[in-house]
């Protein structure tokens, strides 16, 4: 909800207005810190779209906000090191960097657990980034704990 609340006022605002919001945010004003849940199933062929949840939820880590990874479909295979040493996005370093950055700052990565049984992703894979396997139950609860307000 808040969540909503908030993109309608992003809406609302005119180019040059969400400007000086941004800069004024840049420069460390106050802002609510927002629970996110990001979803991604996009695996390394497309490396810059299987980039994406790791590189945005590191920058909204480092602006304070909780976040969460789910990862599904032929995004699990992105926990190995392997490809993630070789998926490199557009204009990005490798994403073996912004996983090792992710993890460093203890943003929770959730992989499909039958989709790494699918796709023969091991514990040990997941371990190298304190990640976890997902379940449908554990997919809900991170939609409700993104929706929930955040008291400060």
């Amino acid at each position: 909800m808040a969540r909503r609340s908030f993109l309608r006022q992003l809406i609302a605002l005119p180019l040059a207005g969400f400007a000086g919001a941004a800069s004024s945010m840049a420069q460390g004003s106050t802002h609510k810190s927002l629970n996110i849940m990001m979803k991604s199933a996009w695996g390394s062929d497309d490396p810059t779209k299987a980039a994406f949840p790791f590189l945005h939820g590191l920058a909204l880590s480092e602006a304070g906000h909780s976040v969460q990874i789910f990862l599904l479909g032929e995004a699990v295979s992105l926990m190995r090191k392997s490809v993630a040493e070789a998926v490199v996005p557009v204009g990005w370093p490798p994403l073996e960097q912004a996983l090792t950055k992710v993890a460093g700052r203890h943003v929770q990565i959730y992989a499909c657990g039958a989709c790494s049984r699918a796709r023969g992703i091991a514990q040990t894979d997941l371990d190298q980034w304190g990640a976890k396997f997902g379940s449908p139950t554990i997919f809900v609860s991170l939609v409700e704990w993104a929706d929930r307000v955040i008291t400060e």
